[in-house]
């Protein structure tokens, strides 16, 4: 479990490519202070396990579901990453539940700054659109965030300097793909409303529904 606050940004070192699969070697510091074999790292968001510890690396295996559900498959040598360790049971949580399992790709299509905050509009895949509310969270390329404008295929955040700065969202370019992952309350909520045949996409709770839960 994460919280999409980034620790640290990372160094794609090496590339393996399989025929279906692949490895990366990651160069990072605060992150391996204490990685060991087969713990979980979010990198750019996704959960991925530790193959391999180094002197100043740490690998991981891409499996073809992972290749084919994220962006990880585009990275390159010499790449920046975001990386986050698991929390602790007793950390804050400063951001929102993370699980590092990806919904979805979308693209930026807009970075521009103003007043000193930088705003980013990100496109987003149609299965995601129930999932996604004003002022909710969101998790792009790991990074804990909260929607501050949304449409039916876009959606818009606030990008703090401090988030700029320490994150790779500072050196993304439009155009680019990154990877997401919605809140995780509002899984199972939609889940919960599929299986009372309430959840559809453009179709309003009947009122007698209403009632009877605000009376609970």
């Amino acid at each position: 479990m994460f919280t999409g606050l980034i620790e640290e940004i990372g160094t794609v070192q090496r590339v393996g490519r399989e025929t279906r699969t692949a490895i990366l070697a990651i160069e990072a510091q605060a992150t391996l202070a204490d990685a060991a074999l087969g713990d979980s790292i979010a990198v750019d968001g996704t959960c991925l396990t530790v193959t391999r510890v180094e002197d100043t690396l740490f690998v991981v295996d891409l499996s073809e579901e992972t290749l084919a559900r994220t962006t990880l498959g585009d990275l390159r040598r010499a790449d920046p990453v975001n990386l986050e360790r698991p929390c602790r049971p007793a950390d804050r949580l400063g951001g929102h539940v993370v699980t590092g399992h990806i919904d979805g790709v979308g693209t930026i299509l807009q970075a521009r700054e103003g007043g000193g905050t930088w705003w980013f509009s990100f496109s987003y895949p149609e299965a995601l659109r129930p999932l996604l509310v004003e002022k909710g969270s969101i998790a792009v390329d790991g990074i804990s965030l909260t929607i501050a404008g949304l449409t039916d295929v876009t959606f818009d955040v606030a990008i703090i300097p401090h988030t700029y700065r320490h994150t790779t969202l500072g050196s993304k370019q439009v155009g680019r793909r990154v990877n997401l992952e919605t809140d995780l309350l509002g899984k199972y909520v939609i889940r919960y409303l599929e299986g009372l045949g309430l959840a559809g996409r453009g179709t309003a709770l009947p009122e007698a529904s209403l009632q009877e839960w605000r009376s609970i």
